[in-house]
């Protein structure tokens, strides 16, 4: 809380890499360990894959509606990927900062470069592979696209990693206990910036601060 009574603002996270660079793997563990970070569901055109459910993976709609929604500016960000439509609510995101959640958005490269023209405090990080080879058994391994869709991805991938310095931070994703790991430290680091920290702690510093009094 600030000196008014009402929370902190949250810091928004945005956190894109290529298909198979193994990002929502990384992502689901992250939140696992803070549980203070909310993740903010995407909407997408694309058909969910075994498994996935409406409201916890995705929001999956189709084309004609999400494109109603980006006429009425429903998205904060919006891209096309691989022939799909991704889209990230702007009410949702707003909202949970405005009540002090930190949120991350798993996203791609096209939405995180929006998030960042209209949200120049986000942190942004890309995941990498650790080499190309890995990268294709990745997309592979997963048994749950055609070849035609992993071969579109692969070559898209290309263009992906060209980005990548556009972003805060590059973690390679390698060894997944170490990339986990820096994924946590970069988001620790950033609770203890001194913005941050000084809006938080306001009550504290200005005690410290006091003139002080009798022993």
């Amino acid at each position: 809380m600030n000196a008014q009574g009402s929370p902190r603002e949250g810091t928004l996270f945005v956190v894109a890499a290529p298909s198979g660079a193994g990002k929502s793997t990384l992502v689901n563990a992250l939140l696992a360990c803070e549980p203070a970070i909310s993740l903010s569901v995407s909407h997408t055109t694309r058909p969910p894959r075994v498994g996935e459910e409406y409201g916890r993976h995705y929001y999956f709609v189709e084309r004609a509606e999400f494109e109603r929604e980006i006429a009425d500016g429903v998205f904060l960000e919006h891209a096309e990927v691989h022939g799909n439509l991704y889209g990230t609510s702007r009410t949702t995101v707003q909202g949970l900062l405005g009540q002090g959640r930190d949120v991350l958005l798993e996203i791609d490269w096209q939405g995180a470069r929006q998030i960042r023209r209209s949200q120049p405090d986000c942190v942004s990080v890309f995941i990498l592979p650790p080499s190309r080879r890995e990268l294709e058994r990745r997309l592979r391994g997963r048994g749950s696209d055609s070849a035609e869709v992993i071969e579109r991805r692969l070559h898209n991938s290309r263009e992906e990693i060209g980005h990548a310095h556009e972003f805060d931070y590059i973690i390679v994703n390698d060894r997944f206990e170490d990339a986990l790991g820096d994924l946590q430290a970069i988001v620790r680091a950033v609770r203890q910036r001194s913005a941050l920290q000084w809006r938080r702690h306001e009550a504290l510093i200005a005690e410290l601060l006091a003139a002080e009094g009798p022993r």
